[in-house]
């Protein structure tokens, strides 16, 4: 069975950077949802369930980002 470091570690950077540039960033006017939704979510005004699945879809490449850095960082892990 594979793991997650495994499975980051095959992900090639490429595709990481594209979602987070794409994806992530999207729309680019007048301020990428990303950074509104953390806004509103640090507000404490994310309430509707639009604005969090808007959260989860434009934060997903980052997570992915911030895993496959780990992945790279991190030693690999022993399988038993």
């Amino acid at each position: 069975m594979a793991t997650l470091q495994h499975w980051m570690n095959k992900l090639p950077w490429s595709l990481v950077i594209v979602a987070v540039l794409t994806l992530g960033l999207a729309p680019f006017i007048p301020e990428p949802h990303v950074w509104e939704k953390l806004k509103l979510l640090i507000a404490g005004d994310l309430i509707k369930p639009i604005d969090w699945f808007d959260l989860v879809l434009h934060g997903t490449p980052y997570i992915l980002l911030i895993l496959k850095l780990l992945a790279q960082i991190l030693p690999p892990s022993e399988s038993r």
